[in-house]
């Protein structure tokens, strides 16, 4: 008890500066001191008068909202009671109205002020500010753009098609070329270079935008895999042209992963209201001039700010921007 009593004393030279404010504004800005560190917010808070479930600090103590009312009355009042008994009662949920002079006396002991009580003028207009807060709320939140039916509706269109058109397992990742970072063996990136210098220069490769490509895309979200991309050492060896890409060892990688976003946002796209009444030429010049933004935007899922990094799956799929660059 004595170590309460010393830490309302604390309290109460910590918010000696106060101005005359009603409880609640009190109970907003202060808490009770804790001897052993930051007031714990889940720790039930107790009335310091009666014992009861305290409601926050009432004129510079915490106590419940039946003390809070008691002490108000009784000050404002200037009432002078008397202990019917031998001065000492013990103040109590169940009690707190038998003896008001202890009670009084009780409130005092734990720090509340009568300072902090306001008048009946400093209440009518904390009132009005009240009041007047509220209705500048109100007014702001009306004036706020609200969404028509036929705009939400598109918006649920538009997150279910990216819902179907984005695997958040990623699963699709380990189909792609492996990604070979730096210390990748050079057999590993020369292997590497082969397989990109084949594929682009492939006679089956074609552009993911054109029309004969766009118009033959399958309308299920499951674009098709790259068979193409896979060779065997046979084919590293014979290749007819050996550039060093050593330097570029995350480009096929990289190269697969782009390939099939676009493909994804193709998917994407075709979902969209509208977007399929445009002609074949209108689609793709859109897709073109957009793709690369809509994937950067969607990658932002994967995206984790604490070491700026995309991970998409497992540590095998984790790409920063050096590997971009690489």
């Amino acid at each position: 008890m004595s170590q309460l009593q010393s830490s309302w004393e604390m309290h109460q030279q910590s918010v000696a500066y106060l101005p005359d404010t009603d409880m609640e504004t009190v109970a907003a800005s202060t808490s009770l001191p804790d001897p052993a560190g930051e007031f714990d917010r889940n720790v039930p808070r107790i009335c310091g008068v009666c014992g009861d479930r305290a409601t926050g600090f009432h004129f510079n103590a915490m106590t419940c909202e039946g003390c809070k009312g008691f002490f108000r009355r009784s000050m404002k009042r200037k009432a002078m009671f008397t202990c019917p008994f031998n001065g000492d009662c013990k103040i109590t949920k169940d009690n707190r109205r038998h003896c008001q002079a202890c009670r009084l006396k009780r409130c005092v002991d734990i720090g509340m002020m009568k300072e902090f009580i306001l008048t009946d003028e400093e209440v009518q207009r904390k009132r009005e500010m009240i009041l007047k807060r509220k209705e500048e709320e109100a007014l702001k939140e009306s004036l706020k753009p609200k969404l028509s039916e036929e705009q939400q509706k598109v918006i649920d269109i538009l997150l279910e098609a990216h819902h179907k058109t984005y695997d958040p397992t990623y699963s699709d990742f380990t189909k792609f070329r492996p990604p070979m970072r730096s210390s990748a063996s050079s057999r590993g990136a020369a292997r590497s270079s082969s397989i990109l210098t084949q594929d682009l220069s492939s006679e089956d490769s074609t552009d993911l935008f054109s029309s004969d490509a766009f118009s033959t895309f399958p309308e299920s979200v499951e674009p098709q895999m790259f068979s193409n991309l896979v060779l065997s050492e046979e084919n590293d060896e014979s290749s007819s042209v050996n550039i060093d890409f050593s330097h570029l060892s995350m480009l096929p990688h990289l190269a697969d992963l782009v390939s099939y976003s676009i493909q994804k946002v193709i998917g994407f796209a075709k979902m969209i209201p509208g977007f399929r009444d445009l002609t074949a030429e209108d689609q793709i010049a859109l897709l073109k001039s957009s793709a690369i933004e809509v994937i950067m935007l969607r990658s932002n899922q994967s995206f984790t700010l604490e070491d700026m990094s995309w991970t998409c799956g497992s540590n095998d799929f984790k790409y920063r921007v050096s590997d971009v660059t690489q």
